[in-house]
């Protein structure tokens, strides 16, 4: 069934379709007017014996009475229907033949978007899809080598920076000015934390998980209650049915929620929202909440409101953007908005697959 008009299925049959058409329109038209004569109603003459041969068109004979009309018309209806059946069956096979190796493209380049590690496409079909697709292969294979390479390069360079590092806080420790030695020791602990911060930016985005029903009540329960024993105000509520989903992906992105809102309102109220087609997770604050304006831009690495510069907040800027990368790789979203009364309501969408 053809949902949609602008597919390139659509267009080849309905092309197809059309050509068909007006050619057995015309072709109909050319039979009832130019066509062979007709011979006239009732039995032959008694003096013709056997078949007479077929009589010349005259232009000037008068046009045929109603009956004839109805011969013309029945003789060639039928032979033009079964073309037209067998023109339309082969018009609808051929244009799937060649819509299906586009969808394959485009199929492949979807998997290709949830994970750098998917299977390459086969190298099948006519000269022209065999080379998309082998391109399509190693453009697949370089971005996989490309982020890898870019991976080892900056966590190289993180564990690099990690011995003057340590070498700095030993010697600030030697620093009789407490203002200064504070000062220096938070530069310090803000480079070690941004350090660590990218390092599970690149484990996450690298990470490449098996789809699985898992339970999230269980763990959006195990997370509220590990928070209070440790004397955090966490809430929950609402019942959900397993998803399939990548649990350590879910996790991640949950942790990074509920963490965000203890850091800078101390309390969170988690609310699961389920339905047949998709699963919201709900995680709402009654902090300082977040202006409208910058509802995107808090997802950016790095990225920290001027109002939420506090020293002893201990975030670096990583917290949303992990979040938002672990929502995307389960296929769903992240999406802010104000907290009735005051503070910030983040909703993780997920897709019931």
């Amino acid at each position: 069934m053809i949902r949609t008009f602008d597919t390139l299925f659509a267009r080849l049959f309905g092309g197809a379709m059309l050509a068909i058409v007006l050619a057995h329109i015309m072709a109909f038209i050319w039979f009832v007017n130019y066509g062979p004569g007709f011979p006239p109603p009732g039995p032959p003459p008694p003096h013709m014996s056997g078949n007479p041969p077929p009589r010349p068109f005259d232009p000037s004979r008068p046009p045929p009475r109603e009956g004839t009309w109805l011969m013309a018309i029945r003789g060639p209806l039928v032979p033009f229907g079964f073309q037209l059946v067998t023109l339309v069956v082969v018009a609808w096979f051929g244009a799937k033949a060649l819509s299906r190796p586009s969808r394959r493209i485009s199929e492949a380049a979807e998997r290709l978007s949830e994970s750098l590690d998917s299977p390459p496409l086969e190298v099948s079909g006519p000269r022209e899809i065999r080379q998309a697709a082998l391109a399509f292969n190693l453009m697949q294979e370089r971005i996989r080598d490309q982020v890898q390479q870019r991976g080892r390069m900056l966590a190289a360079v993180s564990h690099d920076l990690r011995t003057p590092l340590s070498r700095l806080k030993l010697r600030v420790e030697q620093i009789d000015d407490l203002r200064l030695h504070d000062q220096m020791s938070q530069d310090l602990n803000d480079m070690i934390g941004m350090l660590d911060a990218t390092l599970t930016y690149l484990n996450e985005q690298r990470t490449s998980e098996v789809v699985q029903l898992f339970d999230i009540q269980a763990l959006i329960e195990s997370l509220a209650e590990n928070a209070q024993d440790n004397g955090n105000d966490v809430q929950y509520s609402g019942e959900c049915k397993p998803l399939k989903t990548q649990p350590m992906a879910l996790r991640s992105c949950l942790n990074n929620l509920i963490d965000n809102a203890l850091r800078y309102a101390g309390n969170a109220n988690v609310e699961i929202q389920d339905s047949a087609e998709r699963l919201r997770v709900i995680v709402s604050d009654n902090g300082p909440g977040i202006a409208l304006e910058f509802h995107e831009t808090v997802f950016e690495p790095f990225y920290r409101l001027e109002g939420s510069r506090n020293r002893n907040s201990g975030g670096v800027g990583m917290g949303m953007t992990i979040a938002r990368e672990a929502a995307r790789r389960m296929g769903g979203d992240l999406h802010l908005s104000q907290t009735p009364g005051g503070g910030l309501t983040v909703t993780l969408d997920l897709p019931r697959l």
